[in-house]
């Protein structure tokens, strides 16, 4: 199955405060402030929604195309993604801006400043699907995940045009899309993902109910943090997963992008969808006990093994020849 993943890379530029940013704000004087904090700690993480969902299939055996927009600052963060099985090569590479930044301080009381910087996410709408098409031989699938706004539209567009199988993943970016470009993002998307509260910020601003986003989709996945996660869709019966075992809780950001990651590959291999979203489950469950998006890796007969303790020794048997391919 080839599947193209859509959205933003970028590299999170994290860093730590031996103090407390409230000593240092006087109340009267915020609308002169000029402060500068000498920090203990600089990480730099790999990160955007498109590369981890990317990275993650790629630790499954699976061979997918990313597409987004980045900087010339890219080669070091493209050689890792190769290294790891992601095609990178229709990825579009700016000539004046940066690959999309996170800039963030975190001090003693876990309180935060921090910056984003788009950069060259912005001409992400440039990137058209059917050179990618042509290039690989076809596209079996196009998620569509958060990105620049008009580039989500577009690619979501071309994938009707076209007739590529879709998946609408807006994620952060409903905040920043009204209820028409929202419309447009979805319709006839053969799956469209969400959390919980992006499902009812979805529906507040379509103004559509849940039964009328089905009529526009076939199916809808909804995770549910710890309550797991739940697939509807047309003439289908609700289907509800409970997460998977969790060994030590360590960092949640880039568990949702796990999970899609191992739901499309186990889709990929023919596996329906309660199988999908157990393997998307253990995947998520891997990112969390992981300080960093992209810092774990798939053994397969640990990942067999946890499965076969979360979710029973059949789904084991399942998933195992494919893993082993």
């Amino acid at each position: 199955m080839k599947i193209a993943v859509s959205g933003s890379i970028a590299t999170d530029h994290l860093m730590q405060f031996p103090g407390r940013f409230a000593d240092q704000l006087i109340a009267d004087q915020l609308h002169k402030v000029s402060l500068s904090f000498l920090v203990d700690e600089l990480v730099v993480r790999r990160g955007g929604v498109a590369a981890n969902i990317a990275f993650g299939m790629a630790q499954l055996g699976l061979r997918p195309v990313l597409l987004g927009a980045v900087g010339a600052d890219f080669a070091d963060y493209r050689s890792w993604l190769e290294r790891h099985g992601v095609d990178c090569d229709s990825v579009h590479v700016s000539e004046v801006a940066h690959t999309a930044r996170f800039v963030c301080t975190t001090d003693l009381d876990m309180c935060q400043i921090a910056s984003f910087y788009a950069g060259a996410m912005s001409e992400a709408r440039n990137v058209e699907l059917a050179p990618v098409a042509a290039r690989v031989g076809g596209l079996d699938l196009v998620l569509v995940s958060a990105n620049d706004p008009a580039a989500m539209i577009r690619h979501s567009e071309e994938s009707r045009e076209r007739g590529y199988a879709f998946a609408a993943d807006p994620s952060q970016q409903l905040a920043r899309m009204d209820g028409a470009d929202v419309i447009k993002l979805i319709e006839g998307a053969e799956f469209l993902l969400t959390n919980d509260y992006e499902k009812s910020l979805l529906e507040s601003k379509t103004g559509l109910t849940g039964d009328q986003v089905l009529d526009r989709v076939k199916i809808r996945v909804t995770t549910l943090g710890k309550d797991g996660v739940e697939i509807t869709g047309r003439d289908l019966e609700r289907i509800h997963v409970p997460i998977a075992r969790e060994v030590e809780a360590h960092d949640p950001t880039g568990v949702g992008d796990g999970f899609r990651a191992g739901f499309f590959a186990g889709l990929s291999w023919g596996l329906g969808l309660e199988r999908s979203a157990q393997i998307g489950s253990l995947l998520a469950t891997l990112v969390l006990e992981t300080v960093g998006t992209q810092e774990y890796e798939v053994r397969a007969d640990v990942f067999v093994k946890r499965l076969a303790e979360s979710y029973g020794d059949a789904v084991a048997e399942d998933v195992r020849p494919h893993l082993g391919a």
